[in-house]
């Protein structure tokens, strides 16, 4: 994130980040308040995070999904509907009622899907592997799960710190805190 100074101290300084559970989620929103607008890269850039387990990659795309869902809960409803598993289905039963091959449908569904992906990581020269589409695959089989729990479950764990993060209130739970001096 970066802004002038002299703009965040005029709207509650580095507290007003303290607003959200998400501090990106509070600079965004104090930005908008302001009638300005937020702008992105044009292009992500690596960020070396190393090898994670799939529990530690689960936790961690639970943990920012109930993070959107409490911070920006108009764009996440409708998140449901991300991914393969809607399309996929429409047009399964789509078939199925117009008496058409089954799994000729779903094969170009997932072609329609995953081609256009796949060319762009290639294109942009992202690391691609052997596993990439089976990847993407786990991923948005996935997605409809997460998007459920993170309407279930209010706390996450991160960094070792319990993150309760509700519907109306969001908090790091400083019990659970230790102190290093």
């Amino acid at each position: 994130m970066l802004w002038r100074k002299s703009m965040l101290d005029a709207h509650g300084g580095i507290k007003a980040l303290a607003s959200e559970i998400a501090e990106d989620a509070a600079a965004t929103k104090l930005v908008r308040s302001l009638g300005l607008k937020v702008h992105l890269v044009a292009s992500p850039f690596e960020q070396p995070l190393g090898t994670r387990s799939f529990r530690e990659i689960w936790a961690r795309q639970c943990r920012w999904a109930r993070l959107r869902r409490v911070t920006f809960p108009h764009f996440f409803v409708p998140e449901i509907l991300a991914g393969l598993v809607p399309p996929l289905l429409l047009s399964v039963l789509a078939a199925v009622v117009a008496g058409h091959s089954v799994l000729a449908m779903a094969g170009f569904v997932v072609s329609v899907a995953y081609l256009p992906e796949l060319v762009l990581v290639y294109r942009k020269n992202w690391y691609i592997s052997r596993w990439s589409l089976l990847a993407m695959i786990t991923r948005d089989a996935l997605l409809p799960i997460i998007w459920v729990r993170s309407w279930l479950a209010g706390s996450a764990h991160w960094r070792g710190n319990r993150m309760l993060i509700g519907s109306h209130e969001s908090r790091l739970e400083t019990s659970a805190l230790v102190s290093t001096t």
